[in-house]
């Protein structure tokens, strides 16, 4: 049939059903211009599992948490608690706390999704923490990812919040010890203390506006927030490429992975389900929370033994280890250092520490370039050992905080618990930075290494004069290409005091900037230069055409040595 026949009446031409429909929906919904993502690129490894588990884990916050909102009742109105559990019938309780124990006892699954609710705060938290240490161990957040790494940063911070005052809201004696403590911090503050106590709990503590107020921060503002946030940082994470680790054909200007379309998708719909699933058996057979065991919030009680959610276990530990120290200053105003310093200042100082990070390294190095490979954590040693030293200072002060729980169970004094921690904070981190350091700086000798001596292969070989050797293999490619083009981060050379017998104008700057960059890239274990691989490779070729060697190091079969490194010294 030409160009210009017409089609007989017999033969079918009407467009199928299926395309109709995609035709509409794109009239309306522009669909088809996002069909470039069907081929979007996202590499693989375990570690960005993390970030999955988070954003799964607020899926499942949302989706319990729009039906607990069925149910609760924000009000810290006073009732008499008449429900089926014994132990607090005739109880004077709040609202609040009726209705959480009405959720747990009377509602068909409620205890279920309510400790799926909680389990999933917890989880989530702790798989952002995750990520954002990978991200900081990785130095994903260099350029052009400096935004996100804020907006990343600033959802850990939200979340953290929100996780609190979900723990609030059910007005028990655990959450209300929490609230009396955060009330204090807020006092703590100078100046502005009092306004935003006033402003937070309309009026002394506990007040009656309280829940209220924390219920529409946690089910519509917060929330609505950290949305808006997930969905900027996933676009960005789109716009910029995905990140990758350094390996055979992977450069700053492409990705390796799988297509978002079948592979991506069906992988992460199977995870979101099995992520799902834990969730669920963690809220099915894992008690947390047990509100009716605490009882309803008394300002002159305390449980015993009480402690907050893990993720504010180091402000609880400051809180403990820090000594009672307080002046007045002139017009008789109190601050109180011990509240005002742990629970305000150090939270403060953290956060504006790894905040700021990625705009130290790019000031301390000068480095503008865009970078879409990821560092090795033994390839950053400094950075690195910064990262570890941070979690054991944390961890430091989280087992502070329940220093009565451990002298409790283990019969060990509560008082040498508190100093073990009050030195602790200030030892552990820097032993553990010196020895992490040491680590990734040991590490990156054994890569060296392996690259002029080849990998010990547990061969025992005798020579003609009867030494023991062991035989060693020259790596794989791939492994050779991904230790080879990490690259030599070498710290800024030493100003010039002055030029002509002039002054330099920015000298203190350039000398600070110096040392910080020395601190980051000072006393590296250098990549093998290419005089050094010539001659390891010319060892390899030598000790495989069955010459006697020295030392016996290498043996395979050998390869051309030049051109084979080529493409490796492209990479970086």
């Amino acid at each position: 049939m030409t160009a210009t026949e017409t089609a007989p009446h017999t033969r079918t031409t009407e467009v199928p059903k299926g395309e109709r429909i995609a035709d509409w929906a794109d009239g309306r919904l522009g669909l088809y211009r996002f069909r470039f993502m069907v081929r979007k690129v996202f590499p693989e490894h375990w570690s960005f599992m993390f970030g999955e588990i988070a954003l799964y884990s607020f899926v499942m916050l949302v989706l319990t948490g729009i039906w607990l909102t069925l149910f609760f009742e924000p009000s810290m109105a006073e009732t008499v608690y008449e429900g089926p559990y014994v132990p607090l019938q005739g109880v004077v309780m709040s609202e609040a706390y009726a209705s959480t124990l009405e959720i747990s006892f009377e509602v068909r699954g409620g205890l279920l999704i309510r400790q799926m609710h909680h389990w999933s705060a917890l989880v989530m938290i702790a798989a952002l923490c995750l990520h954002t240490l990978r991200h900081f161990l990785t130095g994903s957040f260099r350029k052009p990812r400096e935004a996100n790494w804020l907006i990343g940063f600033t959802m850990l911070i939200l979340v953290i919040l929100e996780g609190f005052f979900g723990y609030s809201l059910p007005d028990d004696l655990l959450s209300g010890t929490g609230m009396r403590i955060a009330s204090g911090i807020t006092l703590a503050v100078p100046v502005v203390g009092t306004y935003v106590h006033m402003l937070a709990f309309g009026g002394e503590f506990p007040g009656m506006d309280l829940v209220p107020r924390l219920y529409s921060l946690h089910i519509l503002l917060i929330p609505a927030i950290v949305f808006i946030l997930v969905n900027v940082h996933l676009i960005l994470v789109v716009f910029h490429k995905h990140t990758q680790f350094r390996g055979a054909g992977r450069t700053e200007k492409n990705v390796v992975g799988e297509p978002f379309v079948p592979n991506y998708t069906a992988k992460a719909g199977g995870f979101f389900f099995l992520v799902t699933g834990v969730l669920a058996l963690m809220g099915g057979i894992a008690q947390i929370n047990p509100v009716w065991a605490y009882g309803p919030y008394k300002a002159d009680q305390i449980s015993q033994g009480s402690q907050p959610d893990w993720y504010m276990g180091f402000l609880e530990g400051a809180l403990r280890a820090m000594p009672a120290w307080e002046f007045v200053v002139p017009g008789g105003y109190t601050v109180n250092m011990g509240v005002l310093i742990p629970a305000v200042i150090l939270p403060t100082v953290i956060i504006l520490v790894f905040a700021l990070w990625p705009f130290l390294e790019s000031w301390a190095t000068g480095d503008k370039r865009e970078h879409h490979l990821l560092d090795r954590p033994r390839d950053h040693p400094t950075r690195t050992a910064f990262g570890v030293a941070f979690v054991a200072f944390y961890l430091v002060l989280f087992f502070g905080g329940a220093n009565d729980i451990l002298a409790e169970r283990f019969s060990l004094s509560l008082n040498a618990i508190t100093y073990a921690v009050r030195v602790g904070v200030f030892v552990v981190p820097v032993l553990t930075y010196i020895l992490t350091r040491r680590i990734c700086l040991g590490l990156q000798r054994r890569d060296r290494d392996k690259l002029l001596h080849g990998r010990e292969t547990g061969k025992i070989r005798r020579l003609p004069h009867g030494e023991f050797i062991e035989v060693h293999e020259r790596l794989d490619r791939s492994s050779e290409y991904a230790l080879l083009a990490r690259e030599d981060y070498q710290p800024l050379p030493a100003p010039a005091p002055e030029h002509d017998g002039v002054p330099n104008p920015k000298g203190r700057k350039e000398v600070l900037r110096h040392r910080v960059s020395r601190w980051l890239y000072g006393n590296q274990i250098a990549k093998p230069t290419e005089q050094e691989m010539r001659e390891a490779l010319e060892h390899a070729e030598h000790s495989a055409n069955g010459h006697g060697t020295a030392d016996g190091q290498l043996e395979g079969t050998a390869r051309p040595a030049l051109e084979e490194r080529a493409p490796d010294r492209e990479a970086h």
